[in-house]
């Protein structure tokens, strides 16, 4: 070859392998990394113990949780039901690389197994999440470990049910170690209670009935048999939505009780008015029931919608009572002929005698001692005599009819001293559950906005 051309030829050489083009590009792969590492061969050692090169050294564990959904709040059992995201990450002594030594690589994930895991428990839960952990951690080139794990909680929480279905609730979720202390591993967080709080507001999907109010974190370290450990406890604050109790509970037991001051217009005579009130009294009973079903047994104080109930209730009661005392003072009227005040005798007299002279009228003792002298006189007779009875006749009806105008407008004493009786306690009874009523509305919002 002349020496021109291997000039031009060493010359192009050296352009494309400056320029990359001729250069073989390193192949790197995850697998360089573990061999770096020695994780084939070193797996299990670093699973099974903290990976910390000095015993004395806490291993530090940071937590971080987000409320994706509040999925059940249940008040017989006393248990909530979260959907949250927890995120942990800690420090491994026995981990690192250069990612410049191999492509840049600053990351891998690994099986869940073949790392030591903090042995973190939440003390509230009380049923295991049925769906699986996470199967995969990620390693970072300077000794981190980062796992992230998707969670449905069942877990124990003291409610306060006194202000339903006005109230509050906080339910706590309490991460801490089984069996390391304090100088073993220390748990902490780098997201504020505000902060937790935004980013739960901006993932969360549902709430069901609640409206998410807040989360709060702290840290604590307690006694526990002797072992002083690090937990974090995330305390998650809801308020619920009580439209559906409103319409379908409260209102209806009011409108029961707006039934029942309505009743007030039936008159007492019959039996109508003691059987509505006896229906509603019964509706009303019906409703406690349902509401049995909803709260639990043991409370410390009596929630307020029982006290509602309870006091509608006694007083729809005392209106029965009213009423069946009514019904007994009429009926102890009706059956006292000498109480009455009107012309009951009166009327039966008239009758009697309209009776006597319609039937068998007497003769007429000057008749019968001056004939008529003419037959005209004679045959006019009859017609006078039926002229005589028909006035008779309406001259009883008028004296019945206004006996019995009478006998209306003066009822008896026992009658009339039930009507001053209605009077008189359906005015207390408005009164009565008018305050109760804003009694009731003061309580209700005075806690609302405790």
């Amino acid at each position: 070859m002349p020496p021109t051309g291997s000039f031009f030829f060493f010359f192009f050489f050296f352009v494309l392998h400056f320029t990359g083009v001729v250069s073989p590009q390193r192949l790197c792969s995850y697998h360089e990394v573990l061999d770096h590492l020695n994780m084939s061969t070193r797996s299990s050692l670093y699973s099974m113990t903290r990976p910390v090169k000095d015993y004395r050294k806490p291993t530090v564990v940071l937590l971080e949780v987000i409320l994706y959904a509040i999925l059940d709040v249940r008040e017989m059992d006393q248990t909530f039901v979260p959907y949250v995201w927890i995120f942990t990450s800690w420090g491994n002594d026995h981990i690192s690389w250069d990612p410049e030594e191999f492509c840049g690589i600053k990351s891998i994930s690994l099986p869940t197994e073949l790392l030591w895991k903090p042995d973190l428990t939440i003390e509230e839960m009380i049923e295991k999440d049925k769906a699986p952990p996470s199967p995969h951690l990620t390693i970072f080139s300077d000794g981190n470990v980062h796992v992230q794990n998707d969670q449905v909680l069942l877990s124990t929480c003291k409610m306060n049910i006194y202000q339903f279905p006005f109230d509050r609730q906080s339910c706590n979720l309490t991460f801490k170690s089984v069996i390391h202390s304090v100088q073993e591993l220390q748990l902490l967080h780098s997201l504020s209670s505000a902060e937790a709080t935004k980013w739960s507001r901006e993932v969360m999907r549902t709430q069901n009935e609640w409206l998410f109010l807040g989360m709060t974190v702290a840290n604590r370290t307690v006694s526990v048999f002797g072992i002083r450990q690090n937990m974090i406890v995330y305390t998650i604050s809801m308020k619920r939505r009580p439209v559906l109790y409103i319409i379908n509970f409260l209102l209806p037991v009011l409108f029961f009780l707006a039934l029942d001051l309505a009743s007030f217009f039936i008159s007492d005579s019959g039996g109508e008015k003691l059987s509505f009130k006896v229906t509603v009294l019964l509706a009303v009973t019906v409703m406690q029931l349902i509401l049995n079903e909803i709260l639990p047994c043991s409370s410390n104080k009596i929630p307020l919608i029982a006290i509602y109930c309870i006091g509608i209730f006694a007083l729809m009661l005392l209106s029965l009572l009213e009423t069946i005392f009514a019904m007994y003072l009429m009926e102890k009227d009706a059956g006292d002929p000498s109480s009455r005040q009107g012309g009951d005798g009166e009327a039966d007299c008239v009758a009697e005698k309209t009776r006597s002279r319609c039937c068998v009228r007497p003769c007429d003792a000057s008749a019968d001692e001056n004939p008529p002298e003419d037959g005209r006189l004679t045959e006019s007779s009859p017609v006078e005599k039926l002229s005589d009875e028909t006035r008779d006749l309406m001259r009883a009806l008028v004296l019945l009819l206004d006996s019995r105008k009478e006998k209306e407008a003066k009822p008896g004493y026992w009658t009339g001293l039930t009507l001053k009786i209605n009077r008189i306690f359906y005015v207390i009874y408005i009164i009565a559950v008018s305050l109760f009523l804003a009694v009731m509305c003061f309580i209700w919002q005075r806690n609302h906005q405790d």
